[in-house]
Formats: C-alpha cells, sequence, structure tokens
C-alpha cells in the first residue's frame, strides 16, 4: 500500500496523484491539513521540513516531493508497474 502525505492546494501532490491515477495504482491520502499528527510526520520524515508530497513505499522508503521520472522509476522498481 502506497499512502501519499498531501495537501489540496500543492501542485505537487496533484502532479503525484494525477500519476498514479494515470498508471492505475491504488494509493491512500493523508492531508496534513486537515490531520496535525500527520503534519509532525512529514516533519519527521524530512528531517524538520514541511514538504510535501511525502510517498512512503511498503518496502520502508519514501520520496518527498518527487518528479514524476523518479516516482515511476520507483514503482517499477517495486513491481507495481511494467
Amino acid at each position: 500500500m502506497i499512502t501519499m502525505y498531501s495537501a489540496d492546494w500543492c501542485g505537487d501532490c496533484r502532479r503525484s496523484k494525477r500519476l498514479l491515477n494515470e498508471l492505475n495504482v491504488p494509493y491512500t491520502i493523508v492531508d496534513v491539513d486537515a490531520d496535525e499528527s500527520a503534519a509532525e510526520k512529514v516533519i519527521e520524515i524530512n528531517g524538520g521540513m514541511r514538504s510535501i508530497p511525502v510517498i512512503l513505499f511498503d518496502d520502508g522508503t519514501h520520496l518527498t516531493e518527487p518528479s514524476d521520472a523518479s516516482l515511476k522509476e520507483k514503482l517499477q522498481s517495486l513491481g507495481l508497474i511494467k
């Protein structure tokens, strides 16, 4: 399962969501504006920065503000897309 820490106003978040949708990769959204503990988790993951999106993967890794190319590469490495 992929979890994305996101916010409605975030352009990079919308771009990553659009890519996941186009690739038919399921994910769960956690809205950092609606959930203060989620915002704190983002800051913890990013070493003090509130950068989003943060995308968590089942293998325990994450990407912060990934480009479409790096997100696709990660999904391929996990076998989620070809």
